[in-house]
């Protein structure tokens, strides 16, 4: 019985936090690319996907996850493997929506049909003015130290010469 409870709880807390990062409609596929050629179902692939950083205009983070093809992987029932790659750059002038926290989640996504998942959270070096970005994935019971870095120094974009701290919007 209380382990059911937990369970349920962990449940809600995931989906009452579900709620803080970016949506899924937000995250756009750039291409696959087949590893593992299956017969008669979907191969096994690399995917890479863009994401915008919903807080910071002007970051966008690419990021390649690997996706489970044949039968499970077709019907979505494929717990996905936990390495994956992360790059985020400044693609525009760099401008701060508002205050944010440490580690906030930038995007948040299921990576089986129960409680893996994969997020991307961002932080902020005050000292060098860089906004530091970490993708990792995670499961209720059972997480994955596997990771990936990634950062993006504030810097000047074209003309414009007034330049954000990131400091300066940590709550």
């Amino acid at each position: 019985m209380g382990r059911t409870i937990a369970v349920c709880a962990a449940l809600m807390l995931l989906l009452v936090s579900a709620g803080t990062a970016a949506r899924a409609d937000d995250v756009e596929l750039i291409f696959r690319k087949s590893t593992v050629w299956k017969f008669l179902t979907p191969d096994d692939k690399l995917a890479t996907y863009a994401i915008d950083d919903p807080e910071v205009a002007g970051v966008t983070c690419y990021f390649t996850v690997p996706e489970k093809g044949g039968l499970s992987g077709a019907l979505g029932l494929a717990e996905q493997r936990s390495e994956i790659s992360l790059a985020c750059r400044q693609v525009a002038p760099i401008k701060f929506k508002g205050k944010v926290d440490q580690g906030d989640v930038v995007l948040r996504q299921s990576r089986s049909l129960f409680f893996k998942r994969m997020q991307i959270v961002r932080g902020c070096d005050a000292k060098r003015n860089v906004l530091v970005y970490v993708v990792y994935s995670d499961k209720l019971i059972d997480g994955s130290p596997q990771n990936s870095t990634s950062t993006v120094p504030v810097m000047p974009w074209g003309a414009a010469a007034d330049i954000q701290r990131c400091g300066d919007f940590i709550k």
